[in-house]
């Protein structure tokens, strides 16, 4: 790239949107050139308001600006709080397949299996993953708890092997691999994670409740909508991923991770610790906002692509 036209450091010009364009377009085709020396780096994406919409359709611009970072050397990998079963079709749509995925809000970290001649399974092929490092706890005290005062909710535990059990059915739930139990049942062994749905609580009437009833032995984020979920202590994204950047021997800076809700504060807490990037998305609540780097625009409006592209 011939940069003779750029203004010299410490220099502002104004260009036409076409030329800026161009201008961007000449840094992105930089940036998947190899013989561009820059470094590596770890991409986790939350998914839920940052990769796709409500209505689960991908955010503008998504597809190809992963695809973009990939080219240019980056592991780009996702960090969610939805189960290996609610998360494998995701990688499919994106055509990504990371050495790792974190998922269950970092209880759960899954791992891209070898083919038989030792290379890498087949791109986004979602049945070449296995269950790598997995962290549990005893849901019995917590749930009891949260069943006196919210005894019209929905609940639902995720087992050590991915099995799912549930007491009532919810449309927003991927039931893959799940089973309709008595309450009772729920805590007959142990789980990675709990989820609770009470559509008569507001997420304001959760974080008042957690708060007040005190969930000290388990880690826990309050999402959108209603939504309680419970992870083993200590355990939630951040954990999770600095597991993943240790066994890909990624340096501590050289990590960006984007989010939108509160189960994301650890790990934007984690890389800006340790000199990355923690980007959240601009609909982000501003307690979430707060804890980021930077903000991006809002998922409808593409800022995973906004940031994605400029690598």
């Amino acid at each position: 790239m011939s940069h003779a036209h750029l203004p010299r450091t410490g220099e502002v010009e104004i260009v036409p949107p076409t030329e800026a364009a161009e201008i961007v377009e000449e840094i992105a085709g930089d940036a998947e050139d190899p013989r561009v020396d820059a470094p590596r780096l770890l991409i986790a994406l939350d998914v839920d308001g940052t990769v796709l919409l409500e209505d689960e359709t991908l955010s503008p611009g998504v597809l190809d600006a992963v695809a973009h970072a990939h080219r240019a050397g980056h592991e780009v990998m996702l960090a969610t709080g939805r189960s290996w079963e609610g998360t494998r079709g995701i990688l499919r749509v994106l055509t990504l397949a990371p050495e790792y995925v974190v998922c269950s809000n970092g209880a759960v970290i899954m791992k891209r299996l070898r083919d038989l001649d030792g290379g890498p399974g087949d791109l986004a092929d979602e049945t070449q993953y296995e269950r790598f490092h997995v962290e549990t706890f005893d849901p019995a005290e917590v749930l009891q708890l949260l069943r006196e005062h919210l005894p019209d909710a929905k609940y639902m535990v995720e087992l050590a092997d991915g099995r799912r059990l549930y007491t009532e059915h919810l449309d927003d739930w991927n039931l893959q691999r799940a089973s309709r139990v008595s309450f009772d049942e729920l805590s007959a062994q142990p789980v990675c994670r709990v989820v609770v749905v009470s559509p008569d609580e507001t997420d304001g009437d959760f974080v008042d409740l957690v708060s007040r009833i005190g969930l000290n032995k388990v880690s826990y984020a309050v999402g959108w909508s209603a939504w309680l979920d419970i992870a083993p202590h200590g355990v939630d994204k951040s954990t999770a991923l600095e597991r993943v950047r240790a066994w890909l021997g990624v340096a501590p800076a050289d990590v960006l991770v984007m989010g939108d809700g509160r189960n994301d504060v650890g790990m934007f807490r984690w890389a800006k610790a340790h000199g990355g990037r923690a980007i959240a998305m601009g609909q982000g609540p501003d307690e979430v906002l707060s804890e980021a780097g930077e903000i991006t625009a809002s998922v409808h409006a593409g800022g995973v692509a906004d940031v994605l592209r400029l690598l």
